[in-house]
């Protein structure tokens, strides 16, 4: 269960991302808004993470966290922002889910 706890703190992190991406676009209340939903997503990543850490040593935790974050807030940059999806960004956007799924196979 703690790991279900921290893949969603990830998908937390990329959807808080993606609040200040929107928020930067938007202008007057639209933009309270946004930044609202911000606050209240990373709030939940966070509580998503400390739950997560009752079982999963913090160095594993973290990476992992900051991993799927990665990963996903790049992915949602391409698809919603227009960023460019380049061959070398693949490469190592690639190495990076190798490494995120190594740890999880080497943690408890």
């Amino acid at each position: 269960m703690h790991w279900v706890f921290l893949v969603l703190a990830g998908l937390a992190e990329v959807a808080f991302a993606f609040c200040l991406g929107k928020a930067r676009l938007a202008t007057g209340s639209e933009s309270v808004g946004w930044y609202a939903a911000f606050a209240g997503c990373a709030a939940l990543s966070f509580y998503l993470l400390n739950l997560s850490l009752a079982h999963i040593p913090l160095g594993t935790a973290y990476a992992v966290w900051t991993g799927i974050g990665a990963v996903g807030t790049a992915g949602l940059g391409v698809l919603a922002f227009g960023d460019p999806l380049t061959g070398p960004r693949l490469f190592f956007l690639a190495t990076l889910i190798g490494s995120v799924l190594g740890l999880k196979a080497v943690s408890a």
